[in-house]
């Protein structure tokens, strides 16, 4: 089986030890490059074309967030998935609208193996704190941001749905606050995942969110 090519960058050089002997230990990965800032980020990717970039975000010369944008210029189709420490809300909110494939939070580390593999295959991963955050960041969002659902042939009252997802409530309350049954709901949300080519109402969320046009105003 060939192995994915893991490029690695943090500023902390013990903590990049510590991840290429986590990456490592199974037959899945191979770290094929290793670097300690987004430049070197952006030059390592261009050079090695890896599966899949796990970075930081706080770093010299140019951050984890400047260092995707530019490779996500460049490269598209790029996989970069973000370990950090940090949990800041402006710092989510820009990783998702850059469209990066996660953000996890260092002391998740136990799951990396199974997260890489995810961002791998084209899924979304983000951790339990920040897929908590979602419906705050959401809530901030709310009147401000969308998108065209039309383009995407969803009716009206399915963009409804998917407001009221990202919201963080539940189908019992959308059916309540839309007076549907929660029959109609399930529905209306498996409609709606099927025609966006999601797996769940965490990556509807984060879709949403990815999708705003503006920045939420607790962000600015």
């Amino acid at each position: 089986m060939t192995k994915k090519k893991i490029l690695l960058i943090d500023d902390d050089e013990l903590i990049t030890m510590s991840l290429e002997m986590i990456i490592c230990a199974g037959s899945e990965f191979e770290v094929v490059g290793k670097g300690r800032s987004g430049l070197e980020a952006v030059s390592l990717f261009d050079e090695l074309r890896p599966d899949l970039l796990l970075m930081d975000i706080r770093m010299a010369d140019m951050n984890g967030l400047e260092a995707a944008e530019a490779i996500l210029s460049a490269h598209k189709d790029a996989a970069i998935l973000f370990l950090t420490t940090f949990s800041d809300d402006e710092y989510i909110v820009k990783a998702l609208k850059l469209g990066v494939r996660g953000y996890l939070l260092k002391q998740d580390y136990k799951s990396l193996p199974a997260a890489l593999q995810a961002a791998i295959n084209g899924q979304s991963v983000f951790g339990g704190a920040i897929v908590d955050k979602l419906p705050t960041l959401m809530s901030g969002a709310k009147g401000e941001t969308g998108f065209d659902y039309r383009k995407y042939d969803i009716s009206e009252k399915e963009y409804e749905v998917i407001q009221l997802v990202a919201e963080g409530f539940s189908n019992k309350e959308i059916a309540q606050k839309l007076f549907l049954s929660e029959g109609t709901v399930r529905n209306y949300l498996s409609c709606v995942l099927e025609k966006l080519d999601l797996r769940d109402r965490t990556q509807l969320a984060i879709f949403y969110l990815t999708q705003s046009k503006k920045t939420p105003t607790s962000m600015r």
